[in-house]
């Protein structure tokens, strides 16, 4: 019999219709899992943990933290698996953090629900089971973080949210779904090449990353000052990794100051490396001293330059980080698990 550990962290999945309207996060995980239609066949015991209730955009890093602190503890002690469940505005986030922390063979799976239990059609219970019996299965150990929707088992390197109410919203737009549950059985399609944890990281070391999206006519009036605000940036530039030639001397003065990450704003595809040759783009760029994203979207590469930071890292391995995350050279991961 496998062990799942449940950790509520709040969310659309949790939420109730409050007396002023709308709706707020109420439940708690173990009235989630009582709600859930549990095949008799599936051997699984259940634990449950009620450690936040906040809405997904109001998650902090210090709140992933803590909560992959007691992920790690429960498994140690022996538990088999682990779901989360939190709001979905920020899974494609909390979930790379998660899975970026976590060196373990366990399954750690993240779920949520775009249509609350007050609503027809509510995705809770069905996207909870899903996770269960994902995490318990021994087909997806030594995968990292997952996150399992709709019957879909995403890698969290590379799944977004793509559609603001759609149950369908979590997709992997570059390489698609690992694989999928049939009948209540994760069936696995296809793996990423290779899992990167990094270190822990200093308890003291709290980096500021920013995320500026690059804009039609934009004249670089929030890089005014930021480098004395913020410890790396990254940039989610046009296309396939280009900058105004305007903001060129800027960015390039940036990135001799601190890491400075180039990602495309269009959520697929990868930032090229030689293409083209104008002043602005992707060629130039690099050349100036920016660090390609690679197939990272402009969300996960602030997520992996944060943790690089907090880990300590310095710029090869921020270098090393990002070409092997992102798709470039896979086996050049500066870390040993």
């Amino acid at each position: 019999m496998s062990v799942v550990l449940v950790v509520g962290l709040g969310g659309t999945i949790a939420m109730t219709a409050a007396a002023g309207g709308g709706a707020t996060p109420a439940l708690s995980p173990a009235d989630l899992l009582a709600a859930v239609p549990w095949p008799a066949a599936d051997d699984v015991t259940v634990q449950a943990v009620d450690f936040r209730n906040l809405p997904g955009a109001s998650l902090s890093f210090d709140d992933v933290t803590a909560a992959g602190a007691l992920i790690a503890d429960r498994l140690a002690a022996g538990v088999d698996g682990v779901v989360v469940v939190q709001g979905t505005d920020t899974i494609e986030e909390t979930a790379y953090l998660l899975d970026l922390r976590h060196a373990g063979p366990q399954p750690v799976v993240v779920t949520g629900a775009m249509r609350n239990p007050s609503l027809a059609g509510a995705d809770g219970p069905a996207n909870l089971l899903a996770a269960v019996q994902t995490a318990a299965s021994p087909a997806t150990r030594d995968l990292g973080c997952l996150v399992v929707l709709a019957d879909e088992i995403h890698a969290a390197r590379r799944v977004r949210k793509t559609h603001t109410t759609a149950g369908s919203t979590f997709q992997s737009p570059d390489g698609g779904p690992l694989g999928y549950l049939v009948e209540g059985r994760p069936r696995l399609v296809s793996l990423l090449p290779r899992r990167t944890v990094l270190p822990p990281a200093a308890s003291d070391r709290r980096p500021r990353v920013a995320l500026l999206t690059l804009t039609l006519g934009d004249d670089g009036v929030l890089l005014a000052g930021l480098a004395e605000r913020v410890d790396g940036v990254v940039v989610a530039g046009f296309g396939a990794g280009h900058a105004p030639r305007d903001l060129v001397p800027a960015l390039q003065d940036l990135a001799r100051r601190m890491p400075v990450v180039l990602a495309s704003r269009t959520g697929s595809g990868s930032v090229l490396a030689g293409m083209y040759g104008f002043p602005g783009s992707e060629r130039d760029l690099l050349g100036r001293g920016l660090i390609s994203a690679g197939f990272l979207d402009p969300v996960k590469a602030r997520i992996l330059l944060w943790a690089a930071l907090a880990a300590g890292a310095g710029r090869d391995q921020v270098e090393a980080a990002f070409a092997a995350a992102g798709g470039a050279e896979p086996d050049r991961w500066p870390w040993n698990r």
